[in-house]
C-alpha cells in the first residue's frame, strides 16, 4: 500500500474515489437530461413540466443528501476501554501458548460489555487495532480500522457501512430507487416516441439513454434495497447474514432480533417525523445491544434491561460481496 502520506498511498486513496465520481457524474448528467432535454425541450405542457420538475427536485435533493451523509459520515471509533494496554500487548506478543493468550484476553475482557466469540469460543481480538472487538464490530482491511456494527465495505460510497451511517445508506438506496423509477416512468412516453421516430435532434439520444440507465439502476437497486429491508427487520448485518453470530450457547442468526418493530426503530429511531430524513436517529451507541425478545412481533420499545450475547468471528470481512456489490 505504500507509506502513509507517500505517493503510492495518495494514488491509492485517489483511486478509491473513482466509483463515487462515476456515480456523481451519472447523477448530474441525468439532471441535465431530465431538466433540460426532457422538461424544457420535449414536454410542451407547462402544467406537466411544473409537476415533473417539482417532484424530480425533491427526490434529487433527498438522494444527494442521503448519499453525502453515507459517504462522509465518520465511522466513529471503538471506545478506549476496549484497547489493550501496552503491558498486556507485550504479554500477548511473547511466544506463549494459545491458551495463555486466551486467558490474558479473558481476564482483560471480563468487565467489558461483550459476549461475542470466535468460532472456537475465544474473545474476539483485533491484532491490527490492538483491541477487543465490541459485539458486532469487525476490522475493515480497506478502511484500516475496526468498524462498529459493521455491515460491509461499499466501494460506491468509498466508506464502510456501519452503525453511524446505516440509516443514511438505507435512505440512499430508497431515494436512489425512487429517483430512477420516477425518471423511467416519466420518460417512458418519450422513449416510445424515439423508437417511433417522432423525436428530432440530438436531445433524443439523451432521452434514450436516460430511460435505459434509469431502468437499469432501478432493477439493480430493487433487489439490494429489499434485501437490506429484510436484514433490518431481522436485525442482521450483511456479515451476520453470511455467518450467524456466535454466542456462548452457539450460533444464533436471530441473536440480536428484538421483534420487527423494535428492529426497525433500532436503525431509524422512534421519531417518525425524522424517519425519512438523513439525520442520525438510531438507538444505542454501536457498542452494546439489547437482548432478544421471545416474541418476534412484540412492540416493546428499546431500553428494557439488557443481556449480552456472543457473535462469530470474521477476520477479513468481504469488500462488498454478493448483493451488496451491486451498489452497496
Amino acid at each position: 500500500m505504500g507509506k502513509p502520506n507517500g505517493p503510492c498511498w495518495w494514488c491509492l486513496k485517489a483511486v478509491k474515489w473513482i466509483p463515487v465520481v462515476f456515480i456523481l457524474t451519472v447523477v448530474f448528467w441525468s439532471y441535465y437530461a431530465y431538466v433540460v432535454q426532457l422538461c424544457y425541450y420535449a414536454i410542451e405542457s407547462y402544467v406537466q413540466k411544473a409537476f415533473y420538475l417539482f417532484f424530480f427536485h425533491i427526490l434529487f435533493l433527498l438522494f444527494l443528501w442521503s448519499y453525502w451523509q453515507t459517504v462522509f459520515t465518520d465511522l466513529g471509533r471503538v471506545p478506549d476501554k476496549f484497547r489493550i494496554p501496552p503491558a498486556e500487548m507485550e504479554k500477548l506478543q511473547q511466544p506463549v501458548s494459545e491458551e495463555a493468550q486466551r486467558q490474558i484476553l479473558e481476564q482483560f475482557a471480563q468487565d467489558l460489555p461483550i459476549t461475542n466469540r470466535t468460532i472456537k469460543g475465544a474473545i474476539r481480538f483485533c491484532e491490527k487495532c490492538q483491541l477487543i472487538k465490541p459485539d458486532r464490530a469487525h476490522h475493515c482491511s480497506i478502511c484500516g480500522t475496526c468498524v462498529l456494527k459493521m455491515d460491509h465495505h461499499c466501494p460506491w460510497v468509498n466508506n464502510c457501512v456501519g452503525f453511524h451511517n446505516y440509516k443514511f445508506f438505507m435512505l440512499f438506496l430508497a431515494y436512489a430507487l425512487l429517483y430512477c423509477m420516477f425518471i423511467a416512468g416519466t420518460s417512458l412516453e418519450y422513449f416510445v416516441k424515439f423508437w417511433k421516430g417522432q423525436l428530432d435532434g440530438v436531445g433524443k439520444f439523451h432521452l434514450l439513454f436516460l430511460f435505459c440507465v434509469a431502468l437499469m439502476f432501478a432493477v439493480s437497486l430493487t433487489s439490494l434495497f429489499f434485501y437490506h429491508c429484510y436484514l433490518i427487520l431481522h436485525n442482521r448485518s450483511t456479515l451476520e447474514a453470511f455467518r450467524p453470530p456466535m454466542f456462548r450457547t452457539g450460533k444464533d442468526k436471530d441473536g440480536f432480533s428484538l421483534g420487527r418493530y423494535n428492529n426497525f426503530q433500532e436503525v431509524f429511531g422512534d421519531n417518525s417525523r425524522l424517519w425519512f430524513l438523513p439525520v442520525f436517529t438510531s438507538f444505542g451507541d454501536g457498542v452494546t445491544f439489547p437482548e432478544r425478545l421471545c416474541d418476534e412481533d412484540t412492540h416493546t420499545l428499546l431500553g428494557e434491561p439488557q443481556r449480552w450475547g456472543d457473535e462469530a468471528e470474521l477476520d477479513s470481512p468481504p469488500l462488498s460481496g454478493s448483493r451488496s456489490a451491486l451498489l452497496s
